[in-house]
């Protein structure tokens, strides 16, 4: 099936998932995350704002603000992503797509980040995700790779396999409301 039709159709399996639903998976998802050695020994995460249903971080941001973790958020600049740190997220104002970021802050270099949590729409057990299109992240990642890179997604969301493009970039983790998936290299 072509990218641009799987994105349709996993967007709309997504955004049929009720309100409370969502927020009950994403605590499964985000507590899953908080027990793994990656978050764990992570110093400076990386984390996004959901939309349309996606996964919530919230629980990740304040886990880690609590123990002293470094987090930021990423901020378009024209055809890629920056990354800022977040102290609080009262900070995140609606920017590019109506996605909260960071207006200001502490720049932090990808090659720093210890954790990046990449939002998606689509991933395979293979660790290939599937975004909205506009391929920030796989640009971003493919000129400096942060130690980890992690998907959050409900076990909706995965498929056998996705349609793969050179540029393309591998997942390292896939932390689902159905268990974890380790990818290996």
């Amino acid at each position: 099936m072509p990218k641009n039709l799987l994105r349709q159709k996993l967007l709309k399996q997504r955004q049929r998932i009720d309100g409370s639903d969502c927020l009950r998976r994403s605590d499964v998802i985000q507590q899953a995350l908080l027990n793994r050695p990656e978050y764990q020994d992570a110093e400076l995460l990386a984390l996004y704002a959901p939309i349309r249903n996606e996964v919530q971080t919230s629980a990740l941001f304040s886990a880690a603000r609590k123990v002293g973790k470094r987090v930021c958020f990423p901020r378009v600049q024209g055809d890629s992503l920056e990354f800022f740190e977040v102290d609080d997220c009262s900070a995140l104002k609606p920017g590019s797509f109506g996605i909260a970021e960071p207006l200001d802050g502490k720049p932090v270099s990808v090659a720093a980040i210890d954790l990046m949590v990449v939002p998606g729409v689509g991933f395979d057990r293979l660790g290939y995700r599937l975004g909205y299109g506009r391929g920030y992240y796989d640009r971003l990642v493919n000129s400096v790779r942060p130690a980890v890179m992690a998907g959050l997604a409900y076990e909706i969301q995965i498929v056998e396999e996705l349609p793969k493009e050179d540029h393309d970039v591998r997942l390292d983790l896939l932390v689902t409301d159905n268990g974890i998936i380790k990818i290996e290299r």
